[in-house]
């Protein structure tokens, strides 16, 4: 399956290159010459996450942080190597979505420095979907696990951390939070579509039933090619309009995927999209996702 540009579908290429605090002007090596412990996540949507918790008591940097950049074929640059080598503190995905990232860290190695890998951590493994950021559920864990380390990292800092913590939750994700239960308490249940597995754990999370066959979710998704009856199956739910909404992957835009879009459209059924990192890049975790589900909601009937 060949990916066509991002651009293509959502006309949303903003480039960012990682620095303090997830955003900044563009340096060789994000962090460099910090004071402060250096924080760095593989990707920039534990990134965002890492750096609302660290607050100014911490530089954290994301490696992924272009939309146009495919995390799964991400090859590593001396860049990275340098900021990994600078980090007290590194958060990776894992479940072979940043395979790349493992072997940075061992590469650079830096005693006493804490890593995350957040599928270990959550209990997933290489071949599960690997698209947790994507589960309200594991993210408020990993919210719970990133302080609890931040508060290893900096001792003196710990209650600093914690408050962050509970700001986060109470303030920052309220509008995130809050839309998810509005999605729950008016569509559980109702039955819709996918391209891919980046969806599935949000669909669970929102209580909607995702009817697409799960190897078709996740052979699109690992860029393998779909089964014959899988596809017969998506294409028949969205010609007998058996599902509500159609969701795609703007980041992941073959051409499968644009022609099963079009074949919903044409149907009337509403189509929504999601990515893979922030778009654009310049927005929170919250934000970006707030975004999405509230395009998700219209969709659904608001």
């Amino acid at each position: 399956m060949q990916r066509l540009p991002t651009a293509f579908a959502a006309g949303l290429i903003t480039p960012l290159l990682a620095g303090c605090g997830g955003g900044g002007a563009a340096a060789a090596v994000p962090c460099a010459g910090s004071t402060k412990p250096v924080v760095v996540a593989a990707e920039n949507f534990w990134g965002s996450i890492a750096s609302q918790l660290a607050g100014d008591r911490a530089c954290v940097a994301s490696i992924i942080a272009n939309p146009d950049t495919d995390p799964h074929g991400y090859e590593a640059k001396p860049a990275d190597a340098k900021l990994i080598a600078s980090a007290r503190y590194v958060i990776g995905n894992g479940a072979g979505y940043d395979s790349w990232a493992p072997k940075l860290i061992a590469a650079n190695p830096v005693s006493g420095r804490i890593v995350l890998t957040i599928s270990d951590f959550i209990g997933k493994k290489e071949g599960d979907n690997p698209h947790l950021w994507y589960s309200p559920d594991y993210v408020a864990r990993v919210i719970d696990k990133i302080t609890s380390d931040l508060d290893a990292v900096d001792p003196v800092d710990a209650a600093y951390f914690d408050q962050q913590k509970t700001q986060y939750r109470t303030t920052g994700l309220k509008d995130y939070l809050d839309t998810i239960a509005t999605i729950k308490s008016k569509y559980a249940g109702t039955p819709v579509g996918a391209t891919e597995s980046i969806f599935s754990y949000l669909a669970d999370g929102l209580g909607l039933n995702l009817t697409t066959p799960p190897e078709y979710l996740k052979a699109t998704s690992e860029g393998t090619d779909p089964s014959p009856a899988d596809k017969a199956e998506v294409e028949r739910q969205i010609a007998n309009r058996s599902i509500k909404v159609f969701v795609f992957n703007s980041q992941n835009t073959t051409k499968d995927v644009i022609a099963l879009v079009e074949k919903a459209k044409a149907q009337k059924i509403p189509v929504t999209q999601v990515t893979e990192t922030l778009t654009p890049a310049n927005l929170t975790f919250q934000d970006w996702q707030t975004k999405q589900l509230k395009d998700l909601l219209a969709a659904l009937g608001g």
